[in-house]
């Protein structure tokens, strides 16, 4: 091989090298970086890992690999310097306990980001038996907050997608305040007995599409609040559960207007 070929193809070589070695923009939490392995707590790590991929001049994505890991809770917020991603392929797993959170009505929360995605085919597992009885929501207004799996506040133009919701303390995803989302091909699970489980609740949101998706809770697949417009739910296999419900509504003074809500198939 000639000189200037054999250069070209070494200089090839060491850049593809380079690049499969490290992508600057995956913030892995397995990494030495971050140092979190299976079988332990990684909520520094995973904290880390987002606020350092949150402040990356171009997109980029947070990985949590295959394996099980405990999460005690962790609340993730933009704004962002670009579209960022969270890939979550293994388990996490919260505390039994709900008096061990600090936000008690919160284990993971996104706020204010805009073009976020979650996906990854992991679960995110509230273990939440323990709660289940000690919810008395039902009968008691003035009841002690209880933690929701996921919550997504003031959330634009982003994707979930591809993750499972097992067994919430409360309400498995809460959204409020968000805009043109969606969530898709999604299996959200919890026995029948469990309280106020609501697979997916919506609150002063515009623009939520939910379709593909597979939802069995002890209490609304999906339920919509008031303030929520332009809402779509379409393909939902749902029980068990109580089914796709407009409300509660009219518990409180000057709720707003719920429209244009279509539900199908």
């Amino acid at each position: 091989m000639p000189l200037k070929l054999r250069f070209l193809a070494m200089l090839l070589f060491l850049l593809l090298a380079s690049t499969a070695k490290a992508n600057p923009n995956v913030f892995d939490v397995t990494s030495a970086t971050y140092g979190a392995k299976p079988g332990s707590d990684v909520t520094k790590a995973l904290v880390k890992a987002w606020s350092d991929a949150c402040a990356s001049p171009s997109a980029s994505k947070v990985v949590v690999p295959s394996g099980t890991y405990k999460l005690k809770e962790a609340t993730f917020r933009g704004p962002c310097k670009a579209p960022i991603e969270m890939q979550v392929r293994g388990k996490l797993q919260a505390p039994t306990n709900a008096g061990q959170f600090t936000r008690p009505d919160t284990w993971v929360g996104f706020q204010y980001i805009d073009k976020l995605t979650l996906s990854g085919g992991g679960t995110f597992d509230g273990q939440g038996a323990l709660a289940w009885g000690q919810n008395d929501c039902h009968k008691n207004k003035n009841c002690k907050p209880i933690p929701i799996n996921l919550r997504f506040e003031f959330i634009t133009n982003s994707r979930v997608q591809d993750i499972t919701s097992l067994n919430s303390k409360n309400f498995h995803m809460h959204v409020f305040g968000c805009k043109h989302t969606t969530f898709q091909h999604l299996t959200i699970t919890a026995p029948d007995e469990s309280r106020n489980t609501d697979g997916i609740h919506i609150e002063a949101s515009t623009g939520i599409n939910i379709t593909h998706a597979k939802i069995g809770t002890g209490d609304d697949c999906v339920s919509i609040g008031d303030d929520s417009h332009q809402i779509t739910v379409t393909d939902v296999t749902c029980g068990p559960g109580h089914g796709i419900s407009i409300g509660s509504l009219g518990r409180y003074k000057e709720e707003k207007a719920v429209t244009g809500i279509i539900v199908k198939n």
